[in-house]
């Protein structure tokens, strides 16, 4: 493509009277903002180590008290953006949250759509609308934007799992806010049961008719179904799992999708390019992540994040499987027309 001219080709009197009236000449700009044939992501190949971020997560639960913090959370920043800028990617915010025995996050919502991934421990829960989701090892609990969520801890040793936002993304629209709320009646301790193995009550069945009918999904029950699709497809492809709306069939959230993989033991999985960016977070067992840039040997509560069109390999060197909680842009990218997947060179 042809070189455009520069900013310092203009006229000095000219660029002043530009600013004078708020304007600014595109062409010295054009190929940063439209790139020939791929963008140039600022999200960077990036790994936390759940080694490096505990100590500091717990040390964190002794500086600071629950009711000075609200959520104590250490955000995993990707230096490409800044890190005071707390995003993972463009669309992604990650966080580690921790919780403590008898501890209370008061209930809130916000405009921002959020997941949790439970890392470690065992006692607490998620109240989210009155429904009581209990919170145990690789659950995926929902609480989605303008839903009334607040967390407990009833047990006896610390709890921390993976906040996933789309919080850049909503901010960066201007429309990123939140609204405190009183402690929450517990209603209901979930519904899986109306949808865990694909049948419903004959005649009976009434569909919630909700944005989000499901808000705690199980870690127990999704490795089983990994597990019997593996034996199922010996010699198949990846096996792989999408968090859906069970009512519809569509991703789970709206702006970033969620699925789990499973990683037979020495098989390496090769994902072709996308045009979102995407997190890797291990839920059991250890996984060597290869991007056209750097290599990340990750093990359990372990997280990476690749940029738009990586190539990406998946390896599981090891003897048992490994299981990765996998979150993307693309339903986002789907709804604005923009995703594309090409072919791996």
């Amino acid at each position: 493509m042809e070189q455009l001219a520069t900013l310092d080709e203009l006229p000095t009197r000219y660029l002043h009277e530009l600013k004078q009236s708020n304007l600014v000449p595109l062409w010295p700009s054009l190929r940063n903002v439209l790139p020939p044939q791929k963008p140039i992501p600022q999200t960077l190949a990036t790994a936390w180590y759940f080694k490096d971020i505990k100590p500091l997560l717990l040390e964190a639960g002794e500086l600071t008290p629950i009711q000075k913090a609200e959520r104590r959370v250490l955000v995993l920043a990707n230096p490409g953006h800044g890190l005071e800028n707390m995003k993972a990617s463009s669309v992604m915010y990650l966080g580690m949250q921790l919780l403590l025995p008898k501890e209370w996050a008061p209930a809130h919502r916000h405009t921002p759509n959020a997941v949790r991934l439970i890392v470690e421990g065992e006692g607490a829960y998620t109240t989210v609308e009155g429904q009581k989701c209990l919170m145990e090892h690789g659950d995926l609990i929902l609480t989605p934007s303008g839903l009334w969520h607040e967390h407990g801890h009833d047990g006896n040793e610390p709890v921390i799992w993976l906040d996933v936002l789309d919080l850049p993304l909503v901010y960066y629209m201007e429309a990123s806010y939140v609204q405190p709320g009183d402690i929450q009646k517990v209603t209901s301790s979930g519904n899986a049961h109306r949808y865990g193995v694909g049948v419903v009550p004959t005649c009976h069945f009434i569909r919630e008719n909700a944005s989000y009918p499901m808000m705690r999904y199980s870690w127990k029950e999704t490795r089983k179904v990994l597990h019997a699709l593996a034996e199922d497809q010996q010699h198949q492809g990846p096996v792989e799992v999408t968090y859906i709306n069970p009512e519809t069939g569509a991703d789970c959230q709206n702006i970033i999708g969620y699925s789990a993989l499973m990683l037979r033991p020495h098989e390496t999985v090769q994902l072709q390019p996308r045009s979102c960016a995407q997190v890797f977070h291990v839920i059991d067992g250890q996984v060597m992540v290869k991007t056209d840039e750097k290599i990340f040997d990750l093990g359990k509560a372990d997280t990476a994040c690749a940029p738009c069109f990586s190539q990406i390999d998946l390896i599981n060197t090891s003897d048992q499987p490994c299981y990765v909680f996998i979150a993307d842009e693309a339903p986002v990218q789907k709804k604005l027309g923009v995703y594309s997947v090409r072919e791996r060179h």
